[in-house]
């Protein structure tokens, strides 16, 4: 016996693509950046031989790490927010299976 299967999509225009790209180039050049962080700061760590420097080192890159995470929050706040609201009109397609 046939029966009607309805499938709902959402199209997203120009800006609502423009925004998606923005939210992945975004989220992979914060984890780039706190990588880098977090290896440049362990480099110089490694580097130096004096304890108080090695302290300055430790708490001077876990201050710019928890700085990076908070801005890569902060943005992906605003940048979800844009994304989700520009998904576009929900489209239903219908067919007969059967």
């Amino acid at each position: 016996m046939p029966h009607i299967e309805r499938v709902e999509t959402r199209k997203r225009g120009f800006f609502g693509m423009l925004f998606w790209w923005m939210f992945l180039a975004f989220n992979a050049l914060m984890g780039l950046w706190i990588f880098y962080a977090v290896k440049i700061s362990s480099e110089h760590y490694q580097a130096t031989a004096d304890a108080a420097s090695q302290a300055g080192t430790a708490i001077g890159g876990t201050i710019a790490v928890g700085m990076l995470l908070w801005l890569w929050l902060f943005g992906d706040i605003i940048l979800g927010l844009l994304v989700a609201l520009s998904r576009g009109k929900k489209v239903t397609i219908e067919r007969t299976v059967g």
